[in-house]
């Protein structure tokens, strides 16, 4: 049979699950924001990040002599508890929710101070020995504290994205590397262009999303910049002299990051500019990445009446009413998941802008739409490496076949015959279906040694 205790905050009383570190506002969370089902324990990084804002915060106030020294091991305990993953359950607030993230602030409050209790042998609730707000949330607000573990959070899953993206641009260069021989058509507006080869156009691949690990990395070297110590709006109100400062210091030392006071904790406080920057650059990451997927799947289509230069992994039967049909599932996926990060960076946007005065109440959304891209985009990344590109083969046949029979590689005629030639040649043979070369003969344009010099394919290659 359930057991409960009584707790009471500004509204009234109320019963808390006597078993749960949690208190009265977060149970008020629970029974307010039914939204969306996604809470915060779903994103373990968040609840570590508040671990560590409520850790250096408990430091810094210790060194100023306002958290008392008969509590500060146990609250030290509690917080790194927190931060190792031992009470990610107790973090059930749904992350869509009202009061610019009090109900989140209040939730890692109350867990470390019921915890603390614990620890020094009291029972949960017994507040008087240590309180949620004036021992856990000395010197924050939740603005300042919130902002910063959201900082915090993306922080450390940027760095897991990146992983995720080193380990695909590694797994497209070995394709690069293995399909380096294999010539292909190049193509422009879905039009026959010049020779390449299939390896270069992987190596491009690899390229394109490389590049993303720099401006991200960019992008989340402006979530270093924190307002802890501005408390409720930026003026530092309840904090003491120097907090701002060693608040960081510690917040640095704990996790291994480099921390740095707001200039302007009034102006950094409403603040979202990193947020959009970030977000922006994700979403960049995104189009990208979805354009590689359109890729792959048209390089893949056929096998008989479309491109077929490449085979993607057979994933699933493709068709309930068509037999033999295999789609090209992976990339498919990986694309909705880059249209979800899109629309995400819209909802960031409007977020972002939809701060008044000294507060942005929307961060929730922010945040959450935020972890969700880089959550996605993660697995996808892996998804896409493990279950796609390591088990690409290519049709080397096919591909040299287009090449041979492409109107496209009269483009390298240029120079020997002049441009009108060119046209004419190329003219004629999409009219008769007779090949380039052929025409070239017919017409006297260039000797046949000359002729296969020129159209040689490998030579029209710039490695």
């Amino acid at each position: 049979m359930a057991t409960f205790r009584t707790e009471s905050d500004l509204i009234g009383e109320l019963q808390v699950p006597a078993e749960v570190y949690y208190g009265v506002q977060t149970q008020r969370a629970i029974d307010n924001f039914k939204i969306s089902g996604v809470v915060m324990h779903h994103y373990p990084e968040f609840v570590r990040a508040i671990g560590y804002v409520k850790l250096a915060a408990a430091k810094t106030n210790h060194h100023f002599g306002l958290l008392p020294d008969a509590i500060m091991p146990a609250v030290t305990q509690a917080c790194q508890e927190v931060i190792d993953g031992k009470l990610n359950d107790q973090f059930p607030v749904d992350m869509f929710q009202g009061g610019a993230g009090t109900s989140v602030n209040m939730n890692a409050n109350e867990v470390i101070a019921n915890r603390a209790l614990e620890i020094m042998g009291y029972s949960k609730g017994d507040y008087q020995h240590c309180l949620p707000n004036d021992h856990i949330n000395c010197s924050q607000s939740t603005n300042d504290a919130y902002p910063t573990a959201i900082k915090i959070a993306i922080i450390n899953m940027n760095k897991q994205l990146l992983a995720a993206l080193r380990a695909l641009v590694d797994a497209l260069r070995e394709k690069g590397k293995a399909f380096a021989d294999i010539i292909k058509m190049g193509r422009t507006q879905l039009q026959d262009a010049v020779p390449m080869t299939l390896g270069q156009e992987f190596d491009a691949f690899a390229a394109t999303l490389g590049d993303n690990e720099n401006r991200l990395t960019a992008a989340a070297k402006l979530l270093h910049e924190i307002n802890m110590g501005g408390t409720a709006i930026g003026t530092g109100l309840n904090a003491p002299k120097g907090f701002p400062a060693l608040c960081a210091e510690n917040l640095s030392a704990i996790t291994g990051d480099t921390f740095i006071p707001s200039t302007d904790l009034i102006g950094a406080t409403p603040n979202t500019g990193a947020y959009v920057s970030y977000s922006s650059a994700l979403k960049r990451f995104a189009i990208e990445l979805s354009k590689v997927c359109n890729d792959l799947r048209l390089l893949a289509s056929g096998p008989r009446a479309g491109l077929h230069e490449i085979n993607l992994p057979a994933m699933q039967p493709g068709s309930s009413i068509m037999p033999g049909k295999v789609n090209p599932v992976i990339p498919e996926v990986v694309n909705q998941v880059c249209f979800k990060v899109i629309g995400n960076d819209v909802t960031v946007s409007f977020a972002a802008e939809a701060g008044q005065l000294q507060l942005n109440v929307m961060e929730p959304v922010l945040c959450e739409s935020i972890f969700e891209s880089i959550s996605l985009l993660q697995n996808a990344l892996v998804t896409l490496r493990e279950l796609c590109v390591k088990g690409i083969t290519a049709n080397a046949e096919v591909c040299l076949n287009m090449v041979k029979h492409s109107i496209g590689i009269v483009t390298a005629l240029n120079p020997y015959i002049g441009y009108k030639n060119s046209t004419k040649i190329a003219k004629e043979a999409l009219e008769t279906g007779k090949s380039v070369y052929d025409l070239v003969l017919a017409h006297q344009l260039l000797s046949k040694e000359a002729l296969d010099k020129i159209l040689d394919p490998a030579s029209m290659i710039n490695d």
